[in-house]
């Protein structure tokens, strides 16, 4: 697969919290100390560190992990897995979306985590590895992550789950608490409720492959994390307690940009490095 772009830059990073936290650019200014005019500059892409330092000191993000986000001096090393997890990168409108296949090499039942904008390249995986599509999980049920959902369930007959508190993605789908337990051979999934981006935004972590693995959704992104107007606490809240105290070795599959470990993102993701 090529080389897949982080999903935010640092002045998006910016003004997601920006955004989030509800700081006016007049207060936002104020706080850092830095001109309205520098303020705008930086906002608009311009990677003037001294102002991205001030600025990222109220936000409470990493100045550090900013600056080098801003300069691209730092891509997320890519972990390997030698069987049983395959990624997928399709474009949507203006912007490319992730979708994933887990599966168990002895029995060969597997798990689907969304569609991506076409399910395709998965179809055509689970032709290749010969597969049993058991599961099919919705991290969340915004449009770009479930567009071609009813085709892949009518195609693979895989069960359709999703979050109870997500609007009902297909007739027939069936919907979980937090943490319910699903298995595919040696393989465990846990649920864990990472709402704040979406009502029922879910995170998937498993065991029982090469390394853990969390599928993240819109929750946390290399090097930035989902965005919400109304809900950015409780994204933030439940990520900080949900997903960062997973085993640091765990492999984050984001529903945007590429995946990445709990570990790099401890160290150079903007929300969480200190």
């Amino acid at each position: 697969m090529a080389r897949i772009p982080l999903e935010d830059n640092f002045n998006d990073v910016i003004n997601k919290t920006q955004r989030g936290l509800n700081i006016s650019d007049e207060d936002l200014a104020q706080r850092a100390s830095v001109s309205l005019a520098d303020l705008a500059a930086v906002k608009a892409g311009e990677p003037l560190d001294a102002v991205i330092h001030s600025v990222a000191r109220p936000l409470k993000l990493s100045g550090a992990a900013l600056e080098a986000l801003a300069h691209k001096r730092w891509y997320p090393q890519q972990p390997i897995f030698p069987s049983g997890f395959a990624a997928f990168n399709t474009p949507h409108e203006d912007m490319t979306v992730n979708s994933y296949v887990v599966w168990d090499g002895r029995n060969k039942v597997a798990a689907a985590f969304d569609t991506g904008a076409t399910c395709e390249p998965m179809l055509d995986l689970i032709r290749a590895e010969r597969l049993t599509l058991r599961y099919i999980f919705l991290t969340h049920t915004h449009d770009d992550h479930v567009a071609d959902l009813a085709r892949f369930a009518a195609e693979t007959k895989a069960e359709v789950w999703a979050s109870e508190l997500e609007p009902a993605p297909l007739a027939g789908a069936k919907t979980f608490k937090e943490n319910a337990h699903f298995h595919l051979g040696p393989i465990a999934i846990k649920t864990l409720l990472t709402s704040g981006h979406s009502p029922g935004m879910t995170t998937y972590y498993l065991t029982g492959l090469s390394w853990p693995l969390a599928v993240v959704g819109d929750a946390i992104f290399a090097s930035s994390m989902g965005g919400s107007a109304t809900h950015f606490a409780e994204q933030y809240r439940n990520n900080r307690e949900k997903i960062l105290t997973l085993p640091r070795d765990t492999v984050l599959a984001c529903g945007h940009g590429p995946v990445t470990t709990l570990g790099q993102e401890k160290q150079h993701n903007p929300f969480f490095a200190r």
